[in-house]
Formats: C-alpha cells, structure tokens, sequence
C-alpha cells in the first residue's frame, strides 16, 4: 500500500471544488460518464492503429446506483490506468496560480470554469462525495490492478487489487447532503440531460430493486417472496442524425430526430439544416425550423450545444445570433470546451466564427428554398415571416442577403419581392414628390372599408401584421430611399399619397368655421383634432385616423425600441370631416340647433364605431338612438 498526498500548491482545492460549484453540482456525472467514455474511444483508437491487440468486446460505459450502500458507480472497460498513471494523472495536479484564479473568479459569472480551466473533471465527484475510489486495470498484458481512494483531503492511498477485467471503476460514496443523487430519477434525469448522444452505450441501472417473486412463491411467513433484480437500460443514442452525412438521412429520419429531442411536440418542423463543417473550424448539428406564427417570446433554450456529443448547454445566445435562437435542434463542436463561461464564448474566435457561419448557412437555405420552389415557399411564409423580420432588425448580414426572399403578401392573398413590389405599385402609388407610398393594412377584416376606399382608386394593399411589423417596416423605410410605408386608415387617401390634381370643396370657409364647434361639443378635445378635407363625395362623410408616425411609435414601444419619449404623449387622432359628402351639407342645412346636433352625434357615432372606438354607455345610446331613427 502507498499513501502520499496530492501535489497542489493550495490545500483547499477541495472546499474549493465542493462549495464554489455548488450551484452546478449535476455535472459531476456528465464530467465522469465523459471521462469513461474518452477512456473507451482511447482503447478504440489505440486498437485500429495496432497498439492495442486484446479483444475489446463490449465497449459500454455502467452506471449503477446502490441506495443501500450508498454509492453511484461509473465503470468503463477503457484502456485503464496503472499506479504510475494514476500518479501522474490523479495525484500530479498542476494546481500553479490556483488562489489567484480564485480571488479572479470569486463571486463572477464562469466561476465553475475552475474544473474544466485545469483539466479536473475527475475531482468535481467530490462535490457529493465524502469517499471516491479508483478501482483501476490497465489495457496492458500482466498489468497489475490497483486502487486509490481519498477522502477529500489531500492525503490518499493506493492499494494492489484483484480485477479481472481491464478499465475503470470510479466509485462515489455519497455524501448526507447530496443524497439526492441517490435517487434514481435524479440519475436518469442527469443522464438524459447530459449523456443523452454519447457515442458509446451509456448503461444505468440499480443495484438492487425488489418486486415481488414472479413465480408467486412464499416464504416461511406465507408471505410472496421479494427477489432482487437488476434493471439496466441504455440511457443514448450512440449515433445520433448530426453525426451522419446527410446523404444517409431521408425526412423521416430528421422528423424521427427531431421527435426524439422534443418528445412533447406536437408539430413536426417546417425544414432543417444539415451543418456540418471542418474547416475553419469544427462543426456538426441540425437545424430545425419551427412553426412560429405570432409569439416572439418563444422558448429559446432550444438549441442543445454538444461538444463530441457531450451536453453542454442549451444557452446559446453567445454561439448564434439572438434571431436564430428562435430554432430548434442541435450544434455540436469539439473547438468548444465543457466548462464554457459567457465570457470565454464572447471572446473566443472560434465561436464568432460558428455564429456568422451558421447566419450564413440558415440564409442561403432560405435563397435556395425560394429558388427552388417558389409556390412551397409561399406557402411556408406565414410561419417564416416573423423569423425573417427579426433577423433583418437584428443582423446587417442577414438583412442583405434576406432581400432576395423576403415576401411581401397583399390582401389579395398574392405574395412578391420587395422589387417586385415596387414595380408594380410605381404608376399609380408614386406622389406628386416622386416618393413611393406603399399601403399597408395590419387587419384588413377590421380595416375592411380603408382597404376598399384604396382598392377602388387602383391602389394596391399589403397585408402586414405581426408584433415586430412595426419594427420592419422602420428598417425598409431606412433601406430604400424615396419610399415610405403607410397603414391604410393613417389619414385620407389624397393625403397619403398626395397628387398634383385637387378636388374643389363645396363648403366655404365660413360654414367650417360653424360646423367645428358642433363636433368639438360631442368629442374629447385633448383626444381628437378636428380637420376638413375636400374629399372624393362617395367617400365616408366622417374618418377617424391616427397618424402613422405616432402610431408606429406607439407601438414599437409596445414591443421595446427606444420609443419611450413618445410613450408619454396620450392617444391622439384626426376626426376628417368630409368638406364635399351630401350629409355634411345637411347639417348646415337642417333648421333647429336639436336636429343638427343629433346629425352630427349619429354621424361621429358611425366614425367611432366603424374604428371600434364606440364602447359601453356611447354605444348602447347610438343603438338606441338608431333604433329610434328605423
């Protein structure tokens, strides 16, 4: 038997390693099932290249958790280690500068570096152990088979034993405080979290679990007797579809995948995409394309990070653009670490590489989808609108390359290019300024009566909705020079897109100047300006409408955009009256003051209802007043 003590140049590496990553202490067993598997892809390796020239036979990795010894055991049949080795790699912890990485990290985000900083996963079992031992053979012939064991001091032993088999057993005792993971659903579910694609049968199982004797028999009580059993499963998928070339793989077998990484959805995805790259950097995964309609507050941990197959996180707003975490599926890098912190992924070159990378793949895909099949694609657009728009806003690169597909969908159900678009609309949507105006609708059902008013002048109507339209459409308008978006009901048509040509009105100054109090009386002056406009006479003889500008602000502020100075200001809109509509012309010509008030109320009511703004008391006396009127 030898004893010594581990070679640190700090002695509470332990108390360390124990409190400082308390917070994130599962990983003990993602660092350990790791290591075991490292340790049988190194037995694999060594054998292809002759080096090793024994049978591998089964090439699993055991957990096996014993609730009545209290023990959690990892064992692989690897290549194993030799008291030298286990000298070496255990007991020779290159520990230089540890207390100053401590005072560095105390208290900071990617303070659980500290593992994978020195390479020390094997240690993170002291987290929830009081006891660990190595039980330990090495691959080579006649090798000896020795134990280490420690307590969480520095001091350890290592002692010759008999072990038939080659590899390795890392066995915890567990510790009264972390006796949770002597629980088997807090095993399985840390497996399932962290080990669920390794590339090696990842095998758990108790050690003992009792049922009643299947056989019925009794014991000497007449009692059924209780026989023990074991119950191992494989906890992974050894092969997952990332790990394939594309060229193996048919739909089902992403939606297979895809069923298997999400097994509550519903929905299959709309498409995916392959990564797989080598060069710059390494890189695997797929992508899937959810169907996101109207929420942008959607989950966002669901993209999975893997390095070699091992769970890292599903954070990935520093490894891909914030759009793109609206995606599913997995990336898979072997440039990333275990122990990644958010600092290490903003500053490491490898990881701005990956994101523009995938930026780059998810746009191309999109070109190529609309390229190749332009009808599939508007079908799909529904669903991509919302992604495509956030990663205009969010990303310049995407934005440009995004020109080529986005669509735009007018209330005719007809989709173009935003090209497309422009032609279309130049003759008769270009003001008397040579600017632009596209019309837009954001509900054309609610806005029926602006979209037909536009319809039969010979504009065109787009149909743009959703929580970050108000967002994009600021984006397009800083894009294209000489071009402006307007929302259908913003203002009256002539002034939306203004002409050269003028309609004369049929009332005089005068007759404003006396129909203006007459509104003012049944409307809410800090709420309504009151304008007259020498309108079209088959238009409305009342329009109620909200400056675009105010409005847009409004509600990129709803959805966050720096609008917040206007968020002060309180709802304002413009009653148009009608200068050339016969009812206007009525009221002037009515004779007692009762009936002209009772016009022009019956007449703003209608302006009111037909924007939803007539409500509660306001409403039910129009009602009745129209009925009164039948």
């Amino acid at each position: 038997m030898k004893t010594g003590q581990i070679n640190v140049q700090t002695e509470n590496i332990f108390p360390i390693i124990k409190k400082f990553l308390y917070s994130d202490h599962e990983i003990f067993l993602r660092e350990l099932v790791s290591n075991a598997v490292d340790a049988t892809q190194k037995l694999k390796f060594l054998a292809s290249n002759g080096e090793y020239k024994g049978e591998l036979g089964d090439l699993k990795v055991d957990v096996i958790l014993d609730k009545v010894a209290k023990t959690l055991t990892i064992r692989d049949r690897g290549i194993g280690m030799t008291s030298e080795e286990i000298d070496k790699y255990i007991n020779q912890i290159a520990f230089s500068g540890a207390e100053e990485f401590v005072q560095q990290y105390k208290g900071k985000e990617g303070a659980e570096q500290i593992i994978g900083h020195f390479g020390l996963g094997f240690y993170s079992a002291f987290m929830v152990a009081d006891r660990v031992q190595i039980i330990t053979r090495s691959r080579n012939d006649g090798a000896q088979a020795v134990q280490w064991e420690s307590n969480g001091s520095p001091e350890y032993t290592i002692t010759d034993v008999e072990k038939e088999d080659r590899g390795t057993d890392i066995v915890l005792y567990i510790s009264d405080e972390s006796k949770e993971f002597l629980e088997k659903a807090r095993i399985q579910g840390i497996l399932d979290k962290y080990c669920k694609f390794l590339p090696h049968p990842v095998i758990f199982g108790t050690k003992t679990e009792y049922i009643d004797d299947p056989k019925g028999e009794k014991d000497d009580k007449d009692k059924v007797k209780r026989v023990a059993i074991e119950v191992p499963n494989q906890v992974n998928n050894v092969s997952p579809a990332w790990t394939k070339a594309p060229a193996d793989l048919t739909e089902k077998n992403y939606n297979d995948f895809y069923h298997e990484l999400y097994p509550s959805s519903i929905e299959s995805p709309l498409f995916n995409i392959h990564l797989n790259v080598d060069y710059p950097f390494n890189l695997t995964g797929i992508l899937y394309f959810p169907r996101i309609k109207e929420n942008v507050e959607v989950q966002r941990n669901k993209i999975n990070l893997y390095s070699n197959q091992v769970f890292i996180t599903d954070s990935v707003e520093q490894i891909v653009p914030e759009f793109l975490t609206l995606l599913h599926g997995v990336i898979d890098s072997p440039d990333i670490p275990l122990n990644v912190s958010r600092s290490y992924l903003q500053s490491d070159s490898n990881v701005k590489k990956i994101a523009a990378h995938i930026t780059k793949k998810v746009a191309d895909k999109l070109a190529e989808m609309f390229k190749k099949d332009r009808p599939d694609f508007e079908e799909k657009w529904g669903d991509l609108s919302l992604f495509v728009q956030y990663g205009a806003l969010s990303d310049d690169k995407f934005a440009e390359k995004a020109n080529k597909f986005t669509l735009l969908k007018n209330t005719d159900g007809v989709h173009f290019t935003m090209d497309e678009y422009k032609e279309k609309i130049a003759t008769l949507q270009t003001d008397k300024d040579g600017k632009l105006v596209i019309l837009y609708s954001n509900h054309p059902e609610e806005q029926f009566g602006f979209v037909q008013k536009a319809k039969a002048r010979g504009y065109d109507v787009l149909h743009i909705d959703g929580p970050l339209a108000p967002h994009w459409i600021s984006k397009m308008e800083q894009s294209n020079e000489n071009m402006a978006f307007a929302r259908v009901d913003a203002d009256t048509l002539d002034k939306l897109i203004p002409k050269d040509e003028e309609i004369p009105s049929k009332l005089s100054k005068e007759d404003e100047e006396s129909l203006k109090p007459m509104f003012e009386e049944v409307l809410d002056k800090q709420k309504f300006s009151i304008h007259f406009e020498s309108m079209d006479s088959n238009d409305a003889p009342i329009i109620i409408t909200q400056p675009e500008f105010i409005r847009r602000m409004k509600e990129q502020q709803a959805m966050g955009g720096g609008a917040g100075f206007y968020g002060a200001f309180p709802e304002m809109y413009n009653l148009v009256i009608n200068a050339n509509h016969a009812k206007i012309s009525d009221v002037l010509g009515t004779k007692t003051k009762k009936s002209q008030e009772r016009k022009v109320k019956q007449l703003t009511d209608i302006a009111l209802l037909s924007q939803g703004m007539l409500k509660g008391e306001a409403l039910n006396a129009f009602i009745e007043r129209s009925i009164e009127l039948v």
